[in-house]
């Protein structure tokens, strides 16, 4: 913990300066030291005979710390902070008394140069070293910025020696330190009672954890909804039962902190729940979590641990949710059924994150069988949560798991089942299976949350028709009209393409027979004459020979002002029916034959 605050401060607070070697920080300007010093203390400017760092034995080294205990004897500054740098850029440590005696130097000499050498020094101890460090010299450091005025860095370093101490378990060390800050202008915050609470709780001062609250309550925080005091303070106490293993008092944590609970927000965050979890899971005690869940419901009022809003603030959730970001579903699951073997009923909350990684997984048949244990016993999963799960059945081509939690759905009288309908819809329409997609449509066909519209049949009659299936899509084209669909210009176009596909010429012809009524009709007609559908009939009509049809299409086109180009059609008579004679036809169809001059005359061809 103290690692990543002292690591943090030596690469965020400083910036680069080619003028001094980089090692300790010495080369870098701190940002956290305000200018406040007069023009008489202004910092010198660094030593002109700086030498790189070389490669040290252990011999040199020891010689390199003698030189470093004579420059302190001798007030030589420069000379001892060089030493100390060779030293450390070579991964030689000088004794605790020796790197402490150079920082209460350094502290001493209270101008900026050096105080800042002393602050580098610090935090490099720290985030190296941080047994090296005595609390009487870290507080003189401290003392030298409060005489200076220059309370950033101060505050800077105390927050690491919070972390030094919490992780060095001294509870002494870090009761001095929050004593020290308020003598240095610095004002703790709900992280500084937050290590003390891990302390307390690791070390088993209840009575200490009992004041600190009473303190905190007295306290003004500057409070945050997401990173609240309490929130902080709960999770530490945790964190420290957890690695005492005291985890009966985890139990009683979280009971309480549940209790006092106000506002919407969540009052744990993620980590105090996953340290929860390790410190049960690693005793095997997957019965006591599904107690604690058991006692939490009985806590949480219906209107939170039933409605969705409310599912991610429950325990229930918390725990489980924990589980599976761990790695641990089948645990997750474990502690359902442990609950089910206790008798202590499940929440809603309880199943929702094992839902979600199932989905994750793709894991669809499991997570069908748990939506039918959860509508067994009353409860209802939001329509958000059976999205996920139809999706991911869908995106795993398990068809029979999304039809299957679809009923379910329906039968929980979820309001909104649009959006998993359109998804059932869409996967099959890409795995091109519209007898699956028929068989679902008629299923939902009378439900009242359903709009079912045209462009639904449509997709399953332009799926019938890629895959050549000609007589199904033919089929699904009279149940659409019996149920009194009205089809479009995107259905015939659809049927117009399958049937060219496969060479039935006359059925097009027949869907011509339809169409032209549509398009006659007085008034507003029901289907749009385009160039698209006009392109299609006309194609398919000089392909298979209906020139007459050919050129109704060509009549209706110029009543409807549709553009049309020739030379498609041209191409397509010359390579059907190059050799097709009109004195052949004179003497077998008259009509034929006055239809076949005047489709060569519209198309430039007797020429």
């Amino acid at each position: 913990m103290w690692r990543r605050h002292a690591s943090s401060l030596s690469f965020r607070l400083f910036s680069s300066s080619p003028e001094e070697i980089p090692i300790l920080y010495s080369f870098l300007q701190p940002s956290v030291f305000a200018p406040k010093w007069s023009p008489q203390s202004s910092s010198p400017p660094p030593s002109k005979n700086s030498e790189s760092p070389k490669t040290l034995d252990a011999k040199s080294a020891v010689e390199l710390e003698d030189r470093l205990q004579v420059s302190l004897s001798s007030s030589d500054t420069d000379e001892a902070w060089k030493s100390f740098k060779i030293l450390t850029s070579n991964a030689f440590y000088p004794s605790k008394r020796l790197s402490n005696s150079l920082i209460a130097h350094l502290s001493s000499l209270k101008e900026l140069h050096n105080l800042k050498r002393a602050f580098a020094s610090t935090i490099f101890l720290l985030e190296k070293r941080p047994e090296t460090l005595a609390s009487e010299t870290v507080e003189s450091l401290l003392r030298a910025f409060n005489s200076a005025n220059t309370p950033a860095p101060a505050f800077a370093l105390v927050k690491s020696l919070e972390g030094c101490c919490c992780d060095l378990k001294s509870v002494s060390d870090a009761e001095k330190v929050i004593e020290i800050m308020p003598n240095l202008g610095v004002r703790p915050d709900s992280t500084s009672f937050g290590h003390l609470a891990y302390l307390y709780a690791l070390k088993g001062c209840e009575d200490k954890i009992c004041e600190l609250e009473k303190v905190m309550v007295d306290f003004v925080f500057e409070i945050s909804p997401e990173v609240s005091p309490k929130k902080v303070f709960y999770s530490n106490l945790i964190n420290g039962y957890v690695e005492s293993r005291r985890l009966e008092c985890v139990s009683k944590v979280i009971l309480r902190a549940l209790d006092e609970k106000t506002g919407e927000h969540a009052f744990l965050c993620e980590d105090a729940y996953a340290a929860a979890v390790k410190g049960f899971l690693s005793d095997g005690k997957i019965k006591d979590l599904a107690k604690l869940i058991g006692e939490a419901q009985e806590l949480e009022s219906s209107e939170i641990s039933e409605s969705s809003m409310g599912i991610e603030k429950t325990v229930g959730f918390g725990i489980v949710n924990a589980c599976v970001n761990l790695g641990f579903l089948d645990k997750a699951h474990s502690i359902i059924d442990e609950m089910n073997a206790l008798g202590v009923s499940i929440g809603i909350g309880v199943y929702a994150s094992i839902l979600k990684a199932y989905c994750k997984e793709r894991r669809t048949a499991e997570a069908a069988q748990l939506v039918t244990d959860i509508s067994s016993l009353g409860l209802k999963l939001d329509s958000s949560s059976y999205d996920a799960l139809i999706d991911a059945s869908m995106s795993s081509q398990d068809f029979q798991s999304a039809f299957s939690l679809f009923r379910d759905m329906r039968e929980a009288r979820i309001p909104d089942v649009r959006m998993s309908y359109l998804t059932i819809m869409t996967g099959l329409t890409e795995n091109h299976r519209p007898e699956l997609m028929a068989a679902f449509l008629d299923e939902v066909f009378d439900d009242p949350r359903i709009e079912i519209a045209t462009h639904d049949w449509n997709s399953i009659i332009h799926a019938f028709c890629k895959l050549g299936r000609l007589e199904d899509a033919r089929r699904t084209f009279r149940r659409m009209f019996f149920l009194r669909f009205q089809p479009n210009e995107q259905t015939y176009l659809s049927l117009i393409n399958g049937y060219v596909t496969v060479g039935t010429y006359f059925n097009v012809l027949m869907l011509w027979t339809e169409v032209r009524k549509k398009i006659s009709m007085d008034g507003e007609p029901t289907i749009r004459f385009d160039h698209s559908l006009v392109d299609a009939f006309l194609y398919a009509f000089v392909k298979g020979g209906f020139f007459d049809a050919a050129m109704q299409v060509v009549e209706k086109a110029q009543e409807k002002k549709v553009f049309v180009d020739k030379w498609r059609y041209k191409q397509a008579f010359m390579e059907k029916h190059k050799k097709l004679k009109v004195q052949k036809l004179r003497r077998k169809n008259f009509r034929k034959m006055e239809a076949l001059i005047a489709f060569k005359n519209w198309a430039g061809l007797n020429a």
